[in-house]
């Protein structure tokens, strides 16, 4: 069975939202810089939550910032 993992599109949503920084979306979402640092590195899942909130801050879809795949199709 082949692995699946979450990846984002975090990095390129913030350079395309005037530029914004982790700290700022960390406090529109109201999490630590570390854990949008984890999110973006794909060393931390969010919860649904913190998801929804993320996509808000950028106004589009959660499928717009989160992608759900197989391990190879990362590679």
């Amino acid at each position: 069975m082949m692995k699946k993992t979450i990846s984002n599109d975090i990095r390129r949503l913030r350079f395309n939202h005037n530029e914004m920084t982790q700290q700022a979306l960390a406090d529109a979402v109201g999490v630590s810089r570390q854990t949008i640092v984890a999110i973006e590195k794909n060393k931390y899942s969010p919860s649904l939550e913190v998801a929804f909130k993320i996509a808000d801050v950028f106004n589009v879809g959660i499928s717009d910032v989160f992608q759900y795949q197989s391990a190879a199709a990362i590679e």
